[in-house]
């Protein structure tokens, strides 16, 4: 009995001494801490967040960023069951406890002892509160011990209503949505106090996670948890058994709603919420800023239409590839049927069906808004079925051998007739500029955001191929070479370790030999390319391809990038081609015109360098008038009798461009231009793949590019660039480049630089000043 009174008294010591302990360790914790701590008195005064719209240069909305409501939610506007069901979710004693819940966070402390690592809980709705408004997201035990603190002092400054208010107008809820406001918009497009119990219940469970839980992504996960909350508050008796049965047996009705888009650019979106990130960070949500960009409304549409017509196009040339999904739908009503297509989502207006009927020439589809539609066989014929990019099988007789009931296919309305129709595997870019300023006009960075967010115009490394030969036929403009330079087409003979064991070939195959500089560009010839740069040195070639704004550092230094092996960006390719359009001036790409504040208030305006005489910011000169212009005489041959003839049904005299094509056809480009628009198009797949034999610039990239220009040059008049002063022109024998003698036959005007024209019987120029004419002749 003795021994046992000692025992207790010596526990109750031990007990006394480990509270004391804990109490200093707490009070100097406590003073080392709480001078860092922010000012809660802030809560006070906080600006909740407003949208950051981003308009076109013609005002039309393209995105809104951050919450649908300026004006969040006070405390009496939150519906009771919303509240109730954010504490069976987040923090059941919120009313009760003084910001810390002891016994989560007793679990938390177990797991930091036994772990090293705070992994869950013990977070109340107010530490939530300090950690959203002042504290970073790390688990760390100085964060979490700040967090603490706050929440203390929270609490003795606000009152819980004002917490919560606090907390349901900051919390982040998936789909850009910030409160529970936007969030009500957004995936009920009502109020939040139009909601029912089981609304209210899905809202309450996405702080906990808005991509895991959220009922448009994850609708399975999404119920689960809004089951589980209902059920807390059942058990905590905030509702009764009634409304918990009708609740938990209430479907799932979330879909997005936003407000209306007039115009689909999300590429550029993303681009203009990216770039104010970096400059505001979470306060581009909150400060109402409003983006003008440089975007045109009708460009950009025609942008849209092209790139997506021309991957549909590509699709249809290289078969079906089978549905997507097969159902048994022999038992199902429509309902259930309809049910089939919930979760399915349309991709740039390819959206989805299910064959509900399969006639001789004809298939019946469900549609997911529950219509049912016809596919004739004028949508059907295209059909055959896919092997490999180079094959397909034979053509379909008839519908059955296309599809069948219960597949699940997609379908696409071109305007005239309804068709069977596919996501794209291949991808694509288009990105127009103003060549005069560098504005960003249109860009479409793939087939879909929707379905793939990867901004291909801005952040695709690609070799270009022949896409890339202006830029090296302007640098022999510059030094030395004319139109009419006579270089031979003929195989290389391999002389340098950097180029050991290449041997380049033509696309056809064949030799042309000797080759007037003009021709071997609108023709492609590659060993034209490649002479060229030889005779240049490829020293020189990348210090002047460095002017156009191409990274010296990432250009290869070997013979093959004449043949466009660096890798680059549409973006880049078509700044590059901007100084080719302008005249000769480097201009940097913007979208951003202007930035004004919630109140009007210009607080950005963009200043970047223009082509222009009298300006603040004149762009630089980086090529030489007259050889741009020869340049550009010769690109419009492309158009006009070389690889991209399919340019003359614009029926326009101003254009001037080139194809692209790389090795195994694994990426397609067409680069074009007059004086006031430059576009470029890209097509190929995100892993580099062969696009099949028969796809070059002019068959994939092309049709993109004419369909793009039809609307974005439709009512404007021709824009060549203007001849320059100290070009002429002189006739020229057509096989040997020579001055023609009068009288001549077989002859054709060149253009010349007055310095270099030739005296009649003479070479225009033979090769470069001080240079030996060898491997050009």
């Amino acid at each position: 009995m003795r021994a046992l009174k000692i025992f207790l008294r010596l526990g109750i010591a031990l007990a006394f001494i480990g509270i004391i302990g804990a109490a200093a360790l707490g009070v100097g914790l406590y003073y080392h801490f709480s001078p860092k701590l922010p000012d809660v008195e802030t809560l006070k005064d906080v600006k909740f967040q407003t949208p950051l719209k981003v308009l076109s240069s013609d005002g039309k909305l393209i995105a809104e960023f951050g919450e649908k409501k300026r004006i969040p939610v006070n405390f009496e506007e939150i519906p009771p069951n919303f509240v109730y069901a954010l504490r069976a979710a987040e923090d059941s004693r919120f009313f009760e406890h003084f910001g810390i819940d002891v016994i989560g966070l007793a679990r938390a402390a177990v797991q930091l002892a036994s772990s090293g690592q705070i992994k869950s809980g013990g977070s109340t709705i107010t530490m939530q509160v300090a950690k959203n408004f002042f504290l970073t997201r790390e688990r760390t035990f100085e964060r979490k011990f700040s967090e603490i603190l706050l929440s203390l002092k929270i609490e003795q400054s606000l009152s819980k209503e004002e917490i919560m208010e606090l907390y349901v107008n900051k919390i982040y809820l998936g789909h850009r949505s910030y409160g529970i406001q936007a969030a009500a918009n957004t995936y009920y497009g009502k109020n939040i106090d139009e909601l029912n119990i089981a609304q209210l219940a899905m809202i309450a469970g996405l702080p906990k996670a808005p991509s895991a839980y959220n009922p448009i992504t994850n609708p399975t996960r999404a119920l689960e948890r809004r089951n589980w909350i209902l059920g807390r508050m059942q058990s905590l008796n905030f509702i009764s058994s009634s409304e918990y049965e009708s609740a938990v047996n209430t479907p799932v009705t979330a879909k997005y709603h936003t407000t209306d888009i007039e115009l689909y650019a999300p590429y550029i979106a993303e681009m203009v919420r990216g770039e104010l990130f970096e400059h505001y960070g979470e306060e581009l949500y909150s400060d109402g800023f409003t983006v003008h960009t440089t975007v045109d409304s009708r460009m950009q549409e025609a942008a849209n239409t092209a790139l997506r017509n021309g991957l549909l196009s590509y699709v249809k040339r290289h078969g079906y590839r089978g549905p997507e999904k097969q159902f048994d739908i022999s038992q199902l009503s429509l309902t259930e049927k309809q049910q089939l297509l919930k979760d399915e989502t349309a991709f740039a207006q390819v959206e989805p069906a299910l064959v509900i009927d399969v006639d001789e020439k004809s298939l019946k589809v469900l549609r997911k808004d529950g219509s049912e539609i016809t596919v004739d066989w004028e949508g059907l014929a295209w059909a055959k079925p896919f092997k490999t990019v180079n094959y397909t099988g034979a053509a379909p007789k008839k519908a059955s051998d296309i599809a069948a009931v219960g597949d699940l296919v997609r379908i696409f309305n071109t305007g005239e007739h309804w068709e069977l129709s596919q996501v794209p595997k291949v991808q694509g870019a288009l990105v127009a500029l103003n060549p005069q300023t560098g504005a960003v006009e249109s860009l479409a960075g793939g087939f879909s955001f929707t379905h793939n967010k990867f901004n291909r115009a801005t952040q695709a490394l690609r070799q270009p191929g022949s896409n890339f030969k202006p830029f090296i036929y302007a640098a022999a403009l510059e030094n030395g070479f004319t139109p009419a330079t006579i270089v031979n087409d003929a195989p290389i003979v391999q002389n340098d370790s950097l180029d050991e064991g290449w041997r380049p070939e033509n696309s056809n195959r064949k030799f042309a030999g000797p080759t007037r500089l003009r021709v071997g560009l609108y023709q492609s010839r590659n060993l034209v390319s490649i002479r060229v740069l030889r005779s240049l040195g490829i020293s020189k070639g990348i210090d002047y391809l460095a002017r156009f704004g191409f990274n010296k550092d990432t250009l290869p230094s070997n013979l093959s990038l004449s043949l466009g092996s660096a890798d680059v960006t549409p973006m880049e390719l078509a700044t590059g081609y901007a100084a080719l359009a302008n005249g000769g001036y480097r201009v940097a790409p913007f979208f951003i015109d202007r930035i004004e504040d919630q109140d009007g208030n210009i607080v950005f305006e963009n200043s970047a360098p223009m082509v222009c005489s009298e300006c603040d910011h004149p762009a630089p000169r980086i090529m030489d008038k007259r050889a741009n212009y020869l340049l550009y005489s010769m690109l419009q041959d492309v158009i006009r009798k070389g690889t991209a003839t399919r340019a003359r049904a614009l029926k326009r005299n101003d254009l001037a461009g080139k194809t692209g094509t790389t090795n195994e056809q694994k990426d397609a480009w067409f680069s074009g231009y007059n004086a006031n628009i430059v576009a470029t198009a890209w097509v190929g797949y995100d892993q580099p793949a062969p696009l099949g034999r028969r796809e070059y610039g002019g068959t994939a990239a092309l049709p993109i590019w004419i369909n793009f220009m039809r609307t974005a040059l439709a009512d404007t008049p021709e824009s060549p660039l203007p001849v320059p002063a100290g070009i002429v022109q002189a006739r020229i024998d057509a096989q040997t480049g020579l001055r023609a003698q009068p009288g001549q036959g077989n002859t054709i005007f060149e253009y010349f630089k007055a310095e270099q024209l030739p005296r009649q019987g003479y070479s225009a120029t033979g090769a470069p000043p001080g240079q030996s004419a060898e491997d050009i002749f």
